[in-house]
C-alpha cells in the first residue's frame, strides 16, 4: 500500500543556496526605495510633485454680531496670498478702505466701520501652485441706545484768533451721563508744547476738565484728542465720533483783586502794567474769593439776577444793562463798568457780587483781557469759588485736583 498524501499541510520547499539569498533581496528592495516615501498602489509616475496644502483664508470677526466698530476687519491667508480683498456695507453700498499687507498675507480695514451696519467681506487668495479660493463673511455692528459727542468748551472756533489765557481749563461736555468714567477718560489727551504737567478732573458724569498744575506757560500750544469713537460709556451709551483740536495759548494776563485794598492789580507776563481802584461784592452778596477764570465776554450785557435764581419780586432782585462786561463765574460775577458805585470804587463793597469798574478803566480791561485770562480774587469776605461754577478749577489743589480723575 501507499502512504496517504497530508493533503491540509502541502510539503514547503526548501530554499536554501543562492536561491535564497535572491529572493530575500527581492523582498527587501520591493520594501523601500532610496529615502522616498512609501508609495501605495506601485511606483509614483515620473515628474509627479507631492500634493500641497489648500490655501485656507480666515476673517476676522467671523460672521459676527453686536461687533464694535471699531473693531477693524482683518484678513489672513495662509498656504498661499491674498489677491484682494472688499468689505462693503449691504445697505449702502459703500466700500471699506483698508490694506493690504506687502507679502500678501494679510489685510486690515483701515477705516471705522458704522454703528448699526451690516457688512459683507469678500476674499480672494491662492495657494502657491496658484490654486485660487474665494472666502465669504458677513459683520453685523452693534446699535447704541444713545450716542455721546465730545462737544469742546470753549469752542475752538471762539478763540481761533484770539487764543486762550493761561488759566483756560480743556473742557469735554458729552451731553450724556458717563458711566465708565475711567474708560472713557483713557481716550482722552492733552498735548502741550512745551510740556508740562497736568490731569482731569470729573465736575460731574457729563463734564471733565483739564488743567495744568500751575497756570499754563505763555505761547503754549495745546493738542486736544478724544478717541471715544466705539468707547463704551455704559447705559447704552458709545461715544458718537473722534475729535482732535488745537488751542493756543496767549500772552500771560493776571488781574489781582484785593478787597483790603480795594484795588485790582493787572500784571501782563509777570509785570504788573495798571491798577485800578474796585468794589467789590457788599456783605450781602460777597465775591467768590480764588482765581476765576473769564469765560465770556459783552460790550453791552444785561445782566438779570434771576439768571442764577434771585428773580423778580424776590429780595435782591435786579435787572440792568452794563458795558465792557466779563464773565468770571456762573454765578452771576463779572467784572464790569458800574457808573452807579464809582464813589465807592476804592473804598468800599456795594455790588451784588461783581468787580465794579469806573467806565475808562472797564474799556481798557476788556480791550487787554479775554477768554482764559485769571482773576485771582483775595479778602472779599465771600466763600471759596466751588469747583462746579464753571471754571472754579482753580481753587483746588494739585493732591485735591488728581483725586478727582476716575483713573487711581
Amino acid at each position: 500500500m501507499f502512504p496517504k498524501k497530508n493533503l491540509l499541510s502541502p510539503a514547503r520547499p526548501r530554499i536554501t543556496g543562492v536561491t535564497g539569498f535572491l529572493v530575500a533581496a527581492l523582498v527587501l528592495s520591493a520594501c523601500s526605495s532610496d529615502g522616498g516615501s512609501p508609495s501605495v498602489g506601485g511606483p509614483a509616475p515620473s515628474g509627479s510633485k507631492p500634493s500641497e496644502p489648500a490655501v485656507a483664508v480666515t476673517i476676522d470677526p467671523a460672521g459676527g454680531t453686536n461687533v464694535n466698530p471699531a473693531t477693524p476687519i482683518t484678513v489672513k491667508a495662509t498656504n498661499g496670498t491674498l489677491v484682494d480683498v472688499t468689505v462693503t456695507n449691504t445697505a449702502k453700498g459703500k466700500t471699506v478702505a483698508g490694506k493690504l499687507a506687502e507679502d500678501s498675507l494679510s489685510w486690515v480695514s483701515t477705516e471705522p466701520l458704522g454703528y448699526g451696519s451690516t457688512y459683507k467681506v469678500l476674499a480672494h487668495a491662492k495657494s502657491t501652485n496658484g490654486t485660487p479660493i474665494e472666502q465669504q463673511s458677513q459683520v453685523t455692528t452693534l446699535k447704541p441706545k444713545q450716542q455721546a459727542n465730545a462737544n469742546l468748551i470753549p469752542a475752538p472756533s471762539a478763540v481761533a484768533s484770539t487764543g486762550v489765557g493761561v488759566g483756560q481749563p480743556i473742557v469735554f461736555s458729552f451731553g450724556q451721563s458717563v458711566k465708565n468714567k475711567a474708560d472713557v477718560e483713557k481716550q482722552l489727551s492733552v498735548e502741550s508744547t512745551p510740556k508740562q504737567e497736568g490731569g482731569w478732573f470729573w465736575i460731574d458724569d457729563k463734564n471733565v476738565h483739564y488743567r495744568p498744575k500751575v497756570y499754563w506757560q505763555a505761547g503754549t500750544t495745546l493738542k486736544v484728542t478724544a478717541n471715544i469713537y466705539g468707547v463704551d460709556f455704559g447705559n447704552g451709551v458709545f461715544g458718537a465720533e473722534d475729535r482732535t483740536e488745537t488751542y493756543k495759548v496767549h500772552d500771560s494776563w493776571i488781574a489781582k483783586a484785593d478787597g483790603n485794598t480795594e484795588q485790582m492789580q493787572i500784571f501782563h507776563n509777570g509785570e504788573m502794567v495798571k491798577s485800578m481802584p474796585i468794589s467789590l461784592g457788599k456783605d450781602a452778596t460777597p465775591t467768590h474769593l480764588g482765581a476765576h477764570v473769564i469765560s465770556d465776554k459783552h460790550e453791552n450785557y444785561t445782566m438779570d439776577s434771576c439768571t442764577y435764581g434771585v428773580c423778580q419780586g424776590q429780595p435782591g432782585y435786579y435787572k440792568s444793562n452794563e458795558k465792557w462786561s466779563q464773565r468770571i463765574s456762573n454765578d452771576g460775577e463779572f467784572v464790569h463798568e458800574n457808573p452807579n458805585s464809582v464813589g465807592a470804587q476804592g473804598s468800599s463793597n456795594v455790588s451784588h457780587g461783581c468787580i465794579n469798574l469806573n467806565s475808562a478803566n472797564a474799556q481798557w480791561f476788556y480791550q487787554n483781557l479775554g477768554l482764559g485770562d485769571v482773576v485771582e480774587v483775595t479778602n472779599s469776605g465771600g466763600p471759596q469759588l466751588p469747583v462746579w461754577d464753571l471754571y472754579g478749577d482753580w481753587t483746588q489743589s494739585w493732591t485735591q485736583w488728581q483725586a478727582g480723575s476716575a483713573i487711581k
